[in-house]
């Protein structure tokens, strides 16, 4: 029997007509290092596991239809989606109700968007790479309205006092964003410790992005709750989500 089910729904200030969820990896059918709720079919983890936590987080949302799995690629691009769209991107964007939009992610920076209007949504999966190429910018241009009209919540990923990267990193980010400096602090040796949520909450206000929420869940300090790449390395992948009703 598995256990209960465990999500984390944003607090921010959305409309009524945008539902976001955020899985966690409690309260699935995997085992071993995927245990419990893995969504993920490209990690190794037992097909027949996946397939029934997909089929119990459809059931358990209450989802209008199986959520658009991209193949992520730690890229920019931007699927629209519509009822049969399947295709490679790193984020997604629907404008009617359907669609479920989602990515996939163990450390990575899920970037929820919706307008204030409830008429369009958007998810950007937003690791470092995905960040330096402009996933966020990509995904917010996608959703085709002024960026004042829009909110953001930023989901669990890797916290600052987790993520160790190398001076490369911080130079790519510097030389974008001066101000981006703020986002790195000395770690051992030649690394730096990396605040990823800091990172993208300046990717949004530079694209005009102001209403920013959440970022405050850390995956690699909480192994109870949430997989980890960096902590762990097999690991399963949590869902983020989001739909118009």
């Amino acid at each position: 029997m598995s256990e209960q089910l465990e999500f984390l729904v944003p607090d921010w200030p959305a409309p009524k007509s945008v539902h976001a969820v955020m899985t966690t990896r409690r309260g699935g059918f995997s085992t071993g290092p995927y245990a419990s709720f893995n969504l993920a079919s490209h990690v190794g983890d037992d097909a027949r596991a996946v397939a029934e936590n997909r089929r119990r987080l459809r059931d358990a949302l209450s989802l209008p239809g199986e959520p658009e799995w991209l193949d992520q690629v730690h890229g920019r691009k931007v699927a629209r989606l519509s009822q049969s769209v399947k295709e490679s991107a790193d984020a997604a964007v629907a404008f009617e109700p359907g669609p479920v939009a989602a990515v996939l992610t163990a450390d990575c920076l899920p970037v929820f968007l919706a307008s204030r209007g409830g008429d369009r949504v958007g998810i950007a999966h937003a690791g470092w790479r995905g960040l330096v190429l402009g996933v966020v910018e990509a995904t917010v241009a996608a959703l085709a309205t002024e960026p004042k009209d829009l909110v953001a919540w930023l989901g669990p990923a890797i916290g600052p006092a987790a993520f160790e990267v190398g001076g490369e990193v911080r130079r790519m980010f510097v030389a974008m964003q001066p101000e981006s400096a703020a986002d790195f602090q000395p770690g051992k040796g030649q690394k730096y410790l990396a605040d990823l949520p800091g990172l993208a909450r300046r990717r949004l206000a530079a694209c005009g992005v102001t209403a920013v929420y959440g970022g405050d869940h850390c995956t690699a300090s909480d192994p109870r709750r949430f997989y980890s790449y960096r902590r762990d390395g097999q690991t399963g992948r949590m869902a983020a989500l989001i739909w118009l009703a």
